[in-house]
């Protein structure tokens, strides 16, 4: 079941194109990770999924069900977002805001569904706590399950693992990989890290290289483009 495509897409801003030509789609339970380098347009493809920038021209398509308003959404955290002076409760329960049109409450069953994600996350003890007050790891935690309250289908995540150690990089990745395969959320994630894309994704969108190529994991190992990338990312034969 096909959940989004994107058609003979291009991408810009300030007036210039940065990625054109894109076609792919997503099927229900793929974990697609977007490489590329800096300035390809990645973050610029998850802004025009989520319909905060309109494509240069092109078509993004949704399907099985899924509406716009029903994707989940991990942006890359800046420094304000860090100490935003709220409960983690708050937090978690704002991920549902976005499916409530002009009803600005929460209602018991938003309130169960912020529970069930902060207890997915391992976090439900946290839920009283101050946001700023939590270590990065918990906060990535707690914008987790704030994004899974959004969705039962699609997550969009930016980079989840930056400003993370190692030992909390592992952990993250493992709860997105939980997600995917045991609770059927389909994966769509931003990543400078070639090890773990290649690990982890089933399909891999690179992007900022002509051609521009899309597939299946092992299709992508097997390019051009692929094999010099995962040489340079230490992974090759990965």
């Amino acid at each position: 079941m096909t959940l989004l495509t994107c058609k003979d897409l291009s991408l810009g801003y300030d007036g210039a194109t940065v990625v054109e030509g894109l076609n792919f789609t997503v099927n229900a339970g793929d974990y697609l990770c977007i490489v590329g380098e800096n300035g390809s347009g990645k973050s610029t493809l998850i802004k025009t999924i989520l319909r905060l920038k309109s494509p240069i021209s092109g078509e993004i398509l949704t399907g099985g069900g899924l509406k716009p308003n029903q994707i989940g959404y991990l942006p890359q955290q800046t420094q304000i977002q860090k100490d935003f002076p709220a409960s983690v409760m708050e937090v978690v329960l704002s991920g549902t805001l976005n499916q409530k049109g002009f009803k600005a409450f929460y209602n018991k069953a938003d309130k169960q569904k912020a529970k069930d994600n902060l207890a997915k996350m391992d976090i439900l003890n946290l839920q009283n706590k101050c946001y700023s007050e939590l270590s990065g790891g918990q906060q990535q935690r707690v914008l987790l399950a704030r994004a899974l309250c959004a969705t039962q289908k699609l997550l969009l995540l930016d980079e989840p693992v930056s400003g993370l150690d190692p030992k909390l990089t592992i952990e993250m990745y493992k709860l997105i990989e939980k997600l995917n395969k045991e609770h059927g959320i389909t994966i769509i994630m931003i990543s400078h890290d070639f090890s773990a894309a290649l690990k982890y994704a089933s399909h891999i969108l690179h992007i900022g290289y002509k051609p521009l190529f899309f597939g299946t994991k092992d299709d992508y190992l097997n390019s051009e483009v692929g094999k010099a990338f995962s040489i340079i990312g230490g992974v090759a034969n990965a």
